[in-house]
């Protein structure tokens, strides 16, 4: 969420040096940030699903664990309650 804030923030200040520009250069280079800024967020949206999977297979992975612990007659311990909001 930081590293959105930070491109549209430096989108702004880039649109803002731009004012001073030709118009036509000045709307290549806002369709070129345009263009980066899908870029960034097609990559970003792709890394969070990268990181959910591998947070469902470690889950996963813990709750086969405890299972097999309890059924071993080991130590099963609840999983800890979230804090309160």
């Amino acid at each position: 969420m930081k590293l959105i804030a930070g491109i549209l923030i430096a989108a702004v200040l880039t649109m803002a040096s731009l004012s001073a520009q030709t118009p036509a250069t000045a709307d290549q280079q806002l369709f070129s940030l345009v263009q980066q800024l899908t870029a960034k967020q097609a990559e970003l949206t792709d890394n969070q699903g990268k990181i959910e999977a591998k947070v469902s297979g470690l889950a996963e992975t813990v709750r086969t664990a405890r299972i097999l612990m309890s059924r071993a007659g080991g130590n099963h311990k609840p999983p800890p309650k979230p804090p309160p909001k």
